[in-house]
């Protein structure tokens, strides 16, 4: 431990966090109605006791609400917290400061939790021997060789869900350091071969792993998808090699400099609802230790109840000027100093509400989001609803974001399990979903398409349960959705029965095929295309096992479905009439003389609409400089014979038929045949794809 006390001065209220320079730190932090504030000073994360502590005065070191501290000669690499007092007005004023609680920094660009208990945090008394720590450190000390966020047009982007540390624990994944930043990067040339084009990380800022229910956590699990963020600015501990040395930010960034050379970009899944500092009771660990009143909503006659429109006991007050100013803040950081290329944003409708959960016509937040100049090219993705009602798909606040469509999941899983009904609601999705965004001036790229994600069923265990078997969350088995639109064709789970499993298989490929075909930014779950089964478990949230964790001897055994995604994605990269930015019209484009798409049914321009038993759909698109695409959509229970269309001077080729086995499902460009029939016999449940090229 240092002998050395550190000489300090008053310091600087902007910026807040800890920021060194050439001869020492300024440090500051927001804290309205403190009335008194302490900086400790540790010479590790381990460290049981700081080698120095520094009483902030109220005359000399606070400037309107923020207070500050410029430590001469500080090191980088040194760790800290806060301990700040004031009133404990919880009804009347809605504030829990606790004098004896050890904080991190908000605004802190590296944390610890080597020494994180959540009880301790959550009861009287001092806990700093068991709380959270920060570091201080350079981030402009990097090295990114001319790296930019990339700028990847919407309509030509390709989304991959996946769990950093999921990714790759798998002792098959056979990496130097599963689990990490850096046992992903080893993992780019799969993304690359796959063919996707962003990856979108399930949250990676620093979170609170011991945030389960108690009967989860006797169960010896932890929170493992990361929905519960405490640090804003700081990539999550847990994926680092090194984390005791403080190099969340390099190895973050190294990830993303991979990422980027390779061609790839990267989502982040964010977490700007609520923290985990959940409900009445919950921890203190930043937020509530320096102004609960200010940072969450309450109840307007009893400020000790906290409203919760996440279901994770606080929702954050988003729309409050500082709270709004430090969302916007953190994720022009992370552009700007991390290069991300876009985020996904966790219950995003909460953020559209004001005081008293009032949803707002415009949202202050998510507009500063949209309009701030160092977010102008960065893609904006809602997940439109929230935990307490609101649904706000087709009418999320502002142009520019983009949305997880949860109408097409819907359809596309209704259809895929043989309901009936569903033709005229599947073309209106594949088409791009023009009832939902044409009207305000949307484009088809404000449609995130997905049939599965992290949160419910894997694509393979959507056609192989009727029900969730989540009993090993330690819940009882109430966790997760309800109602999944699955169906297990004839046995709930696992079966010898090979008719079955083929069955299953050709569904996963039509769920694939549709995916592909469609109008819209495509996403994907990590897994899927190789069949992962997460055993009926529809919320794996805290199975940081091999439950969850992708296994890569999957990769050979199901390597014909892997096969066929690949080929998918190559299809659908090919042609641009799949990816457009505008939407369909159904009118003829002038240097082609046919429409830019054309509905059928088993016969030509006969769409069967209005029939309630119809399961068929066939459309064709065109194209200007590149072939035309055909597709048969057949979930009925039988084969039927479908026309083909006639194009002047082009013939048709088979490139698709879910029926049949690999390689024959589909079929690369260069070996395709020239057919002659001008019917096609489609396969019950199956769906069949054709390209043309000149005669």
């Amino acid at each position: 431990m240092p002998n050395k006390q550190y000489k300090y001065k008053s310091g600087r209220s902007y910026k807040s966090g800890a920021k060194p320079d050439a001869k020492g730190v300024n440090f500051s932090i927001f804290t309205r109605h403190a009335t008194s504030i302490e900086l400790f000073l540790f010479e590790t994360a381990k460290s049981k006791q700081p080698f120095q502590v520094i009483q902030l005065e109220k005359e000399v070191n606070r400037t309107f609400y923020s207070w500050h501290v410029y430590v001469i000669g500080l090191p980088k690499g040194t760790w800290y917290t806060w301990r700040i007092d004031g009133s404990n007005e919880p009804k009347e004023a809605g504030l829990h400061f606790d004098k004896d609680k050890h904080l991190i920094d908000p605004w802190a660009r590296v944390v610890s939790d080597i020494n994180w208990d959540r009880k301790a945090a959550c009861c009287p008394g001092d806990n700093m021997l068991t709380s959270m720590r920060c570091m201080v450190v350079d981030d402009d000390d990097y090295d990114w060789e001319g790296d930019i966020p990339l700028r990847i047009s919407s309509e030509k982007s390709i989304i991959y869900e996946l769990h950093v540390g999921g990714f790759t624990r798998h002792a098959s994944a056979n990496v130097e350091k599963p689990g990490t930043f850096s046992g992903l990067i080893e993992k780019i040339p799969y993304l690359k071969k796959l063919g996707i084009t962003h990856v979108e990380l399930l949250p990676i800022m620093a979170f609170d792993e011991q945030d389960v229910p108690q009967g989860t956590a006797d169960l010896g699990l932890h929170n493992y998808w990361g929905y519960s963020t405490h640090s804003f600015f700081s990539p999550h501990p847990g994926y680092c090699v090194t984390p005791e040395q403080g190099t969340h930010v390099q190895e973050f960034r190294d990830l993303v400099k991979a990422l980027h050379k390779a061609g790839l970009g990267v989502i982040l899944d964010v977490v700007y609802n609520h923290t985990a500092e959940a409900g009445v009771g919950g921890p203190i660990i930043n937020f509530r230790g320096i102004g609960e009143n200010i940072f969450y909503h309450h109840d307007s006659h009893d400020k000790s109840i906290l409203h919760d429109y996440t279901g994770c006991g606080n929702t954050l007050n988003a729309n409050h000027p500082l709270v709004a100013s430090f969302i916007t803040n953190s994720l022009e950081y992370w552009v700007r100093e991390m290069h991300v290329d876009g985020f996904r944003f966790d219950l995003a409708s909460a953020l559209a509400r004001g005081e008293g959960g009032i949803v707002l016509e415009d949202p202050p937040v998510l507009w500063s989001i949209e309009l701030s100049e160092q977010l102008s090219q960065t893609k904006l993705i809602a997940e439109a609803w929230d935990a307490a009602g609101l649904y706000q798909v087709g009418s999320f606040p502002g142009h520019r974001w983009a949305e997880w469509n949860g109408k097409y999941r819907d359809v596309m899983r209704e259809y895929l399990r043989g309901d009936k009904g569903k033709i005229k609601e599947l073309a209106t999705r594949i088409a791009g979903s023009s009832d939902l965004y044409q009207h305000q001036d949307g484009l088809p790229i404000n449609s995130v398409n997905f049939i599965t994600c992290h949160d419910g069923f894997t694509l393979i265990d959507l056609f192989s349960y009727n029900h969730k078997h989540n009993e090993a969350n330690g819940e009882d088995n109430r966790d997760g959705c309800n109602n999944s639109l699955s169906y297990n064709n004839g046995v709930e789970g696992s079966t010898d029965n090979l008719d079955i499993v083929e069955l299953r298989k050709k569904l996963a490929k039509n769920a694939f095929a549709l995916l592909f075909l469609s109008e819209g930014v495509p996403m994907m779950l990590a897994g899927d295309e190789v069949l992962k089964s997460q055993n009926g478990n529809n919320n794996g949230y805290c199975q940081d096992n091999e439950l969850t964790w992708i296994d890569w001897d999957m990769m050979n055994k199901n390597a014909d479905m892997l096969r066929f995604v690949q080929n998918m994605i190559t299809l659908r990269k090919r042609h641009k009439s799949i990816m457009r930015r505008r939407f369909l019209t159904g009118n003829t484009i002038e240097e082609r003389g046919i429409k830019d798409i054309t509905w059928h049914g088993a016969k030509l321009d006969t769409p069967l609409w209005d029939d309630p038993d119809n399961q068929l759909l066939a459309f064709t698109l065109a194209g200007i400089d590149e072939a035309d695409i055909h597709v048969i959509i057949n979930m009925s229970d039988h084969e039927t014979v479908c026309e083909l269309p006639v194009i002047k001077g082009r013939a048709w080729c088979l490139s698709v038929d879910t029926s049949k086995n690999s390689p024959n499902d589909i079929i690369r460009r260069p070996n395709q045949k020239t057919m002659t029939d001008k019917t096609f016999l489609v396969k019950d449940k199956s769906i069949a794809v054709f390209e043309n090229s000149n005669i």
